[in-house]
């Protein structure tokens, strides 16, 4: 038969699972890293996992699909809960122990900051710091994991933080703003080396692009214990 059924880009997908958690059928499954609709017939096309992706990677389709069937996807449930599968835990939640050589002093430095809020959906789009600057935007858990955060990254910059996964929003269209409304110098993004935190980059990214600017930016991958990972100009 014909109907709607979601559609996933593999090419936006980040792999952090949020669909798989919110998709209510278990239609969803993370396969090599990226999120997959595993059986037509699990999926209700009603589109509960749209709004949960950061980079909305998500869509629908209208196609040759088996019909929704709710007996199969019940069996498939309990099939897991007899099984005891585990959900789908995402990388960035699992627990790990982190452990650092504590023998060696290190020197207490002054913050950075130069300004405030550093929230991205707080922040004033047209705040006069924003003239002339070298942006920051920044995961929430990167100046956790890396020791140096502020002499590193924080220095100079305009720092904007935050997390898709736990805020919720595409704050695509707000860094947009904020790179349109003012003369923004250079971009700096720094993220997690978890798959959750392509959220961030991909919406730095978007708003870089959908500005029409042409502005020297890098991304910078944190890894959990500490290390930069890689930067890509």
């Amino acid at each position: 038969m014909i109907r709607q059924v979601i559609k996933i880009d593999e090419d936006k997908c980040t792999g952090c699972g949020i669909c798989a958690d919110a998709c209510q059928e278990g239609a969803i499954g993370i396969v090599d890293g990226k999120a997959k609709l595993l059986r037509d017939d699990y999926c209700d096309g009603l589109g509960n996992c749209l709004p949960t992706c950061p980079t909305n990677a998500i869509s629908f389709e209208t196609r040759e699909a088996a019909a929704f069937d709710e007996d199969a996807v019940k069996q498939n449930m309990q099939k897991a809960k007899e099984q005891e599968k585990p959900a789908f835990v995402c990388p960035g939640s699992m627990a790990k122990a982190i452990k650092h050589n504590t023998e060696t002093s290190t020197p207490v430095s002054t913050s950075q900051l130069s300004q405030w809020p550093v929230q991205i959906k707080l922040v004033p789009v047209n705040a006069p710091y924003f003239d002339n600057a070298n942006l920051l935007i920044a995961a929430d858990c990167s100046a956790y994991a890396y020791g140096n955060f502020h002499n590193k990254f924080i220095k100079n910059r305009i720092t904007l933080i935050g997390c898709p996964k736990l805020d919720d929003i595409d704050y695509t269209e707000k860094l947009q703003a904020i790179i349109e409304s003012n003369n923004i110098k250079s971009v700096t993004i720094v993220r997690m080396e978890v798959p959750c935190c392509g959220g961030i980059e991909y919406a730095a990214k978007t708003a870089l692009q959908n500005s029409g600017k042409f502005i020297p930016w890098q991304v910078v991958t944190i890894s959990i214990d500490g290390k930069i990972l890689n930067q890509a100009f």
